[in-house]
């Protein structure tokens, strides 16, 4: 990952979780995703079923965990605190996305083939966009000062998350490559100058 963990315990645990996406994401590769089951991507990974429970709650949570939305929410939480709201998203998106290697670029590319692919899941990642204005909110109040519910919070929230909808093809789960966090940056940029419209502007 872009930042690893520092205990033993936590590199531990960041492999095993690791080893189970990768497992994971091979056999659905190998045999499709509806017929891979939770107890053969345990035995892929040298665990038991219930230790796979203890890492990803469904099979739908190998695919649909974005192990980069805690890294960007610590990274906007990380910014300068004058730094505006949408400004700061625009910082630590770019802070963390250019660490990412090629190999992980790849990864994430494979995880997110599954996730295009597959209609139930598409389905069911319309609730986790209500959850990044959850998360997006709660960052953005807590550096203003703010209760974790404020209005305005969750209001920029929305518009960040609609920004994000807009300017990707399939949403923010289709960003596949690095020229899609620039199509990103830049909706964001239209959005932090009040979404002027005209030639250029796009």
């Amino acid at each position: 990952m872009t930042t690893l963990p520092t205990g033993l315990r936590e590199r531990k645990k960041a492999r095993t979780r690791a080893a189970i996406r990768e497992h994971a994401m091979r056999l659905f590769d190998e045999q499709g995703y509806a017929a891979t089951t939770v107890d053969q991507i345990a035995e892929a990974a040298d665990i038991s079923p219930s230790t796979f429970f203890r890492y990803f709650p469904t099979k739908e949570d190998v695919v649909l965990a974005d192990d980069y939305d805690p890294l960007v929410i610590e990274a906007v939480r990380a910014q300068p605190a004058d730094l505006p709201p949408i400004e700061a998203i625009r910082s630590a998106l770019r802070d963390v996305f250019r660490k990412v290697s090629p190999q992980e670029w790849e990864r994430e590319r494979a995880r997110q083939r599954v996730y295009l692919a597959v209609p139930e899941l598409r389905a069911r990642a319309m609730q986790q966009y209500a959850d990044s204005v959850d998360l997006v909110a709660g960052v953005v109040a807590e550096r203003a000062g703010l209760p974790p519910d404020d209005f305005g919070a969750r209001v920029l929230a929305g518009a960040v998350i609609g920004a994000a909808l807009a300017a990707l093809p399939d949403g923010i789960a289709s960003m596949l490559d690095p020229m899609d966090l620039k199509r990103l940056d830049r909706a964001l940029e239209l959005l932090g100058d009040g979404l002027p419209l005209g030639p250029g502007r796009g």
